[in-house]
């Protein structure tokens, strides 16, 4: 019998509360529980803890945050829900959004009184689309302060690694990285490279394992737990869920070291454990043509475990046929290289098969994709020219460095003396393809995108070059000229389990399975089809965790973020 189906077992270990997945959302629960007075247990599946936070850039949306508010960056409630109704256009619940903006501040708050967690405003790194009513040009992004891993003790060889670190321990915040991407053309990059260069060496002096962004919020967030004494076990498989005779969650089933393990949650269990990003059965089945290939950059471990169950159980599903997309190029070594200021630089388009241009190159990365896939422009080729290679760092090349012979010997890249040679080895047609550079050149020199309005919102000149009339738009025409095959990439799935505002798991027909709860991927997405700005998957888990923990401490009431919003409504 299932598991599932019989929660008269004994007990191998009791908790209040059982959280399945050491990520952002998982982490911050742990600690509203253990605020709360619970017990509290994380089960990882991984034999590293930190999830798919641990690999993003880790930046937090969230209104109103302590670290927003001492900068003086207030907002109104009104504000934000107005830009949240624009943006998910009636397809997420009310509760959910009012849930999200009026809890967001207090957990933030909670989390925030660890002295591990430290915090700053990336100020202008812009909503992502704050043309909207609503909508931010300064951003509501924050990230975690760079930090030391030493710190973490005999945990710092279970952190997950992530990508932004180079060479000789280089470390680099998501502000770094704007200033340093402009090195070749800007006095403030050309300071920001000085700056890496004494990093460097101060780190080869100090000996320091620096950290930032994903990476720098979970190992603050692990020293959080390590100090509230909350345990975290990893290479823990999470393989059912246990019911009571009237359908409730009692507990899981994990494998820990090769056995079963019952491991009960009197108040409950939340999963946290990502969503279906590497499961190729459930890509197939829900994602759309172009989409299903696995360039997917979560978790390994994020295979849909906690939808699976509790789709099991009759949960809900919504969303599962969406992703946090990203254009992505393939690197030569399997990896997969996400495309996010490249598709600001000025002096390049992105053509489909046809050899024409087809939405604003410069877009958030979600609605590129959503162009792409709509159109079948699967996949789509980034058209440069030599002063852009010259000029700005692409898929993790630095400017001027060769590209690497195994990009050429993969049919990643090519590169040819005139467009009409380009044109032949990608196989689009030369005609279309020299018209559409002979287009885009006009709008270039005239400063203005009048086909897909690149350059009009703050959030595409963030990354554009600033020494320009307009920052995204530029002449493409040095030989010799490139062309980087763009794949349809995505850091990890929306769709997952219904939730109501509490972060219960509800069934199709709106009931609640009791004593379950999700955030994060493993949820459906309080985004919808959309994404508010920088750190809009991070924000919502933390959110959805605390509010996870406080409903099943029995504090499902309004918190100080939710009270004030009463008050501002009154």
């Amino acid at each position: 019998m299932s598991a599932a189906a019989d929660g008269s077992g004994a007990w191998d270990h009791e908790y209040d509360l059982v959280i399945v997945g050491s990520g952002g959302g998982g982490m911050a629960a742990a600690l509203t529980a253990h605020e709360e007075g619970l017990s509290v247990l994380i089960v990882e599946k991984g034999k590293k803890f930190g999830g798919s936070t641990a690999l993003s850039g880790g930046g937090i949306w969230i209104p109103n945050n302590p670290t927003l508010r001492a900068r003086g960056h207030d907002d109104t409630r009104a504000s934000i829900r107005r830009y949240l109704d624009l943006l998910t256009e009636g397809r997420v619940p009310a509760a959910r959004l009012d849930a999200y903006v009026d809890h967001g501040p207090a957990a933030m708050e909670l989390i925030c009184k660890s002295k591990w967690m430290q915090f700053f405003w990336t100020k202008g790194y812009a909503d992502y689309h704050p043309e909207l009513e609503g909508g931010r040009p300064l951003g509501r992004s924050i990230e975690a302060k760079p930090f030391d891993t030493r710190k973490l003790g005999e945990d710092e060889k279970y952190q997950r690694p992530n990508n932004m670190k180079g060479p000789l321990g280089l470390w680099i915040t998501a502000k770094d990285y704007h200033d340093l991407a402009m090195a070749k053309r800007t006095w403030a990059g050309r300071r920001a490279s000085m700056v890496a260069a004494w990093r460097v060496s101060s780190n080869l002096v100090r000996r320091r394992h620096m950290s930032t962004g994903g990476r720098a919020l979970v190992a603050r967030m692990r020293m959080a737990l390590k100090d509230a004494g909350i345990p975290l076990w990893l290479k823990t498989t999470m393989t059912d869920l246990v019911t009571g005779e009237d359908g409730t969650v009692t507990g899981i089933v994990v494998e820990r070291d090769g056995a079963p393990l019952r491991l009960r949650g009197r108040r409950g269990v939340l999963l946290a454990t990502g969503g279906f990003d590497h499961n190729q059965k459930m890509r197939d089945a829900y994602l759309p043509e172009g989409g299903r290939a696995d360039f997917a950059m979560g978790a390994r471990e994020n295979t849909g475990d906690g939808i699976r169950l509790g789709e099991r159980l009759g949960a809900a599903l919504d969303f599962m046929d969406d992703a946090w997309w990203m254009p992505a190029v393939r690197h030569p070594a399997g990896a997969v290289i996400p495309l996010v200021s490249e598709r600001a630089i000025p002096r390049m388009v992105i053509v489909s098969a046809e050899g024409k241009r087809f939405t604003n190159e410069a877009s958030p990365y979600v609605n590129f994709v959503h162009d792409q896939l709509e159109g079948g422009h699967v996949p789509c080729w980034f058209v440069m020219d030599a002063k852009t290679r010259a000029r700005y760092p692409f898929a993790q090349i630095l400017p001027g460095a060769p590209i690497p012979k195994a990009f050429y010997e993969q049919g990643i890249v090519f590169k040819a003396d005139t467009l009409d040679d380009l044109a032949k080895q990608i196989g689009v047609p030369a005609d279309a393809l020299n018209e559409t550079v002979a287009k885009f050149n006009e709008y270039a020199r005239a400063g203005k995108d009048p086909e897909f309005g690149r350059g009009d919102s703050a959030y595409d000149r963030y990354y554009g070059d600033p020494n320009l009339k307009n920052p995204n738009l530029d002449v493409v025409e040095s030989a010799p000229y490139y062309a980087f095959r763009l794949e349809v990439g995505d850091l990890g799935t929306k769709g997952g389990l219904v939730c109501d505002e509490h972060s219960r798991v509800l069934r199709a027909d709106g009931s609640v399975i009791g004593g379950l709860y999700a955030t994060g991927n493993t949820s459906a997405s309080v985004m919808g089809n959309e994404y508010a700005g920088p750190g809009a998957t991070i924000g919502p888990s933390i959110v959805f965790g605390y509010i996870a923990a406080r409903h099943a401490a029995g504090r499902a009431g309004a918190g100080a973020g939710a009270a004030a919003a009463e008050a501002e409504r009154a």
